[in-house]
């Protein structure tokens, strides 16, 4: 989900199917729309001399499109062994049950409820499929079971909607919490910085070559639009929608219900902290 234009100084087209890095391809799922971008990013993990493969977010419950995962993958000689959730939003989950039917994987995700199988995932475990492996690093904020996943070997890293390759992400309240958001933008500044991450593998819109760039970005962005919302408050602006129509006025206005998840999230933050 997006609520804002494009980052300055990054990809601004649309994204396509195809290798991303040596390790992932992504299948762009046919759902764009204002708040998915281009549509869903797909990714098929997989080193390269291995035949397991794991998908992470098979998206919409679109059989055409979850066919087409699953015929990506063998035709670049590779079976599904396991599919990953970022997080619980349908247009990243809602077809993991069938894709799961259509592979005979299991789903495993943070969210006990979007499991297939027993097992789940927690923060700092490593998820080792034929060879491949992914660290998963907890980024709850646009969502509470939000997570992404570090591939070391291509020093990369997938977001889901935590940073996304165009515009900024919804802080979707009140499940969403901006506090925690923060927090795990410093915890993805930390990779770029400590293990040497480049490369940000998206939920929606192109890859980001940048990564250290793209989430200093996403703080500043944060830091800037919490000034605002504070300043609108101060200026007698009182309610959600209030200050959306006052702090989100360049912003297309079908994006703003979307906003005021985010607002929300904002004045529940300045409130806690004393600020308002």
């Amino acid at each position: 989900m997006t609520d804002a234009a494009a980052l300055p100084g990054q990809p601004r087209g649309a994204v396509v199917s195809g290798p991303a890095t040596e390790r992932a391809v992504n299948v762009l799922a046919p759902n764009p729309s204002a708040m998915t971008l281009d549509g869903t990013n797909t990714w098929i993990l997989s080193e390269p001399d291995s035949e397991l493969a794991v998908v992470v977010d098979p998206g919409p419950l679109d059989e055409g499109h979850l066919r087409h995962v699953r015929d990506t993958a063998e035709r670049l000689g590779k079976r599904v062994a396991l599919t990953l959730l970022t997080h619980g939003h349908p247009d990243h989950a809602e077809g993991a049950g069938l894709f799961a039917e259509l592979t005979g994987t299991r789903v495993r995700a943070l969210d006990p409820a979007l499991r297939l199988g027993d097992e789940g995932l927690s923060a700092g475990q490593t998820v080792a499929v034929g060879g491949l492996e992914l660290r998963v690093v907890p980024t709850p904020g646009h969502t509470h079971d939000s997570l992404s996943f570090h591939l070391p070997a291509d020093r990369a890293v997938l977001t889901g909607d935590t940073v996304l390759g165009r515009g900024t992400t919804v802080v979707a309240h009140p499940d969403g919490r901006l506090g925690d958001y923060l927090d795990s933008l410093r915890r993805l500044r930390s990779l770029t910085v400590d293990d040497g991450v480049h490369t940000v593998l998206p939920g929606h819109g192109p890859v980001l070559d940048d990564a250290q760039g793209a989430v200093e970005y996403y703080l500043a962005h944060r830091a800037h639009r919490l000034a605002q919302v504070e300043t609108a408050v101060e200026d007698g602006y009182v309610t959600p929608a209030e200050v959306v129509a006052r702090v989100y006025a360049d912003v297309d206005r079908s994006l703003w219900p979307a906003a005021e998840l985010s607002v929300r999230a904002q004045l529940e933050y300045l409130a806690d902290h004393g600020l308002i």
